[in-house]
C-alpha cells in the first residue's frame, strides 16, 4: 500500500516515519515535505502547494496511492477532504464543514455550549469598541483570541488590561489576516492544560495516549506562547478516571453533536484541555488535526499500525478496532532557531544528525529543507528530538542527550521540557 501525507512539519514527518513502521506501507509521498522526509527511505517529496488539491488528486491517482493523510489545519479548512473523496480516494482528515471547529473558536464555542460541554465562559465580537468595552467591564486577568486560524500564534492570555487591550487591537489591525475578523474574549481558567487526542470514524471516538506540551518560549514556562517548545505522553495528570470523564463529558457529546448539525466528522479531533485544581476536564479549544509537537509523543507510542486506525476512521469500522500501545513514555524537545517566535534567520547547516542515531533518540525534522546533500535551518522550529524509555526520567534524558550531538548556528531550546514529571514513572 502507498501513502500521501499533506504537510511540510514536525507532524508531517511523524506521521510519515509512522506509516513507515507497518509492513503493509512500501511508499510515502509528502506534499511538499521538508528535509527529513526527503532524506527517509522509501520517502519522497513531491513539490505541490498544500491548496493544490486538482494538482494533489491527480498525483495521487494516477501513482494508485491509496491512502491520503491531512496533516495541517489550513487545508482542512479549505476542504481538501471533501475535494479528494469527490476524486474517488480514501482521506484523513475531516470535511470542510467539521474543520469549522478549529477554523472559527466562535463556532467551537457555540457547539460547546449546545452540546453541554464544560468550557470557559466567553463572548465574541466583530466591533473593536464593543470588544474593548467588554474587556474594562471584565477585567484581567483574561483570554482574547483570534477566532480564525493563526498557526497558534493568535491567543493572548492577558495579566493586565493594558496586555488585553493591545491583543485586542493587534487582531483588529490586521495582524492576522482574516483570521482577526473576530475577536473571542474568554474568561481566564487555571489548572494545568493537556492534550487528548482522539480518532473518530463519526459514529465511535477513542482517544490516543494524553500528553502535554510546553507552549511558552522560555524555561519555567515564561514568554510569549509558541506551537509548541516540547512535549510529552503519556501525562499523568490524566488519570484513567479522569479520562474516563473526558470521554463522557467531552469527546463523544462533541461527535454527537456534530453528528446532529449533519456533519459526519471523520479522522482527529484534538482537545485541548484544562485541568482545573479541582481536578475537572474543560475544553480550552478544539482542533481538528494532531499536534504538533504532541504526535512526536503519541505516535512513536503506537503499537498498531497507524494506517489500520486511518482506515477503520474512513470506514466507519472503529468500534471493533483496539488500539494497543507500548510501554513506557516518549519525550519531545524542540529545537528552535535564534529569536523563535518571532523573525530568526534561515539556511544555517545542521550537523550532527547522524550521530543522534546512535543514542536512540528520533529526530523528527520541521524547519527544515535539503540543500545540495545537507540539510538547512528553514524554519523557527527547525528539529523535534524525540527520546523514549521506561520511565519519564529515561524518556527526557534520551532526547537531551540526541540534542546534544546536534549543531547548528544560533540554536535554541529549553532544558526543562517535562519538568513537571520528572522522576514519575510511565504507566
Amino acid at each position: 500500500m502507498k501513502a500521501l501525507v499533506v504537510g511540510s512539519g514536525g507532524r508531517e514527518h511523524t506521521l510519515v516515519w509512522s506509516l513507515l513502521q507497518s509492513p503493509k506501507i512500501t511508499e510515502v509521498v509528502c506534499v511538499p515535505g521538508n528535509g527529513g522526509t526527503a532524506t527517509l527511505p522509501h520517502c519522497r517529496n513531491l513539490p505541490l502547494n498544500v491548496s493544490d488539491f486538482e494538482g494533489i488528486a491527480r498525483f495521487a491517482l494516477v501513482n494508485n496511492l491509496e491512502l491520503v493523510v491531512v496533516g495541517p489545519e489550513q487545508p482542512l479548512a479549505e476542504g481538501i477532504t471533501d475535494y479528494l473523496q469527490g476524486q474517488g480516494l480514501k482521506v484523513f482528515g475531516p470535511c470542510q464543514a467539521g474543520a469549522q471547529i478549529e477554523a472559527s473558536k466562535a463556532w467551537a464555542k457555540a457547539l460547546m455550549v449546545e452540546a453541554g460541554i464544560p468550557t470557559a465562559k466567553a463572548i465574541a465580537f466583530d466591533d473593536e469598541a464593543a470588544a474593548l468595552a467588554y474587556l474594562e467591564q471584565q477585567g484581567a486577568p483574561i483570554v482574547v483570541k483570534a477566532d480564525g486560524l493563526a498557526a497558534g500564534k493568535g491567543v493572548t492570555v492577558a495579566h493586565t488590561l493594558d496586555a488585553a487591550t493591545q491583543a485586542v487591537a493587534e487582531i483588529f489591525s490586521g495582524k492576522f489576516g482574516a483570521a482577526g475578523s473576530q475577536v473571542v474574549i474568554e474568561e481566564f481558567m487555571t489548572g494545568q492544560e493537556a492534550s487528548v487526542l482522539a480518532v473518530t470514524d463519526g459514529q465511535t471516538i477513542t482517544p490516543l495516549i494524553p500528553a502535554q506540551d510546553h507552549k511558552a518560549i522560555g524555561e519555567g514556562d515564561t514568554g510569549p506562547n509558541t506551537g509548541g517548545m516540547g512535549a510529552y505522553a503519556p501525562t499523568p495528570v490524566v488519570t484513567p478516571a479522569l479520562m474516563e470523564r473526558v470521554q463522557r463529558e467531552v469527546l463523544e457529546p462533541a461527535i454527537a453533536t456534530l453528528r446532529q448539525r449533519g456533519i459526519d466528522y471523520r479522522g482527529i479531533l484534538y482537545a485541548g484541555l484544562m485541568i482545573t485544581p479541582a481536578g475537572d476536564p474543560k475544553v480550552v479549544e478544539f482542533n481538528c488535526r494532531f499536534g504538533d509537537p504532541e504526535a512526536q509523543v503519541v505516535l512513536p507510542l503506537l503499537e498498531t499500525p497507524l494506517e489500520e486506525v486511518m482506515l477503520a476512521c474512513i470506514e466507519g469500522r472503529l468500534d471493533g478496532l483496539e488500539i494497543e500501545w507500548k510501554p513506557g513514555a516518549a519525550a519531545c524537545v524542540v529545537v528552535a532557531a535564534e529569536g523563535y517566535p518571532d523573525s530568526y534567520p534561515k539556511g544555517m547547516e545542521i550537523a550532527g544528525l547522524d550521530e543522534v542515531a546512535e543514542t536512540g533518540a528520533l529526530v523528527f525534522q520541521a524547519g527544515t529543507r535539503l540543500k545540495g546533500g545537507s540539510i538547512v535551518a528553514n524554519g523557527g522550529r527547525v528539529l523535534g528530538v524525540t527520546g523514549l524509555g521506561d520511565t519519564f526520567e529515561a524518556a527526557i534524558a534520551n532526547a537531551y542527550t540526541g540534542i546534544d550531538k546536534i549543531r547548528f548556528e544560533g540554536m535554541y531550546h529549553r532544558r526543562d521540557i517535562g519538568y513537571r514529571v520528572q522522576g514519575i514513572a510511565a504507566g
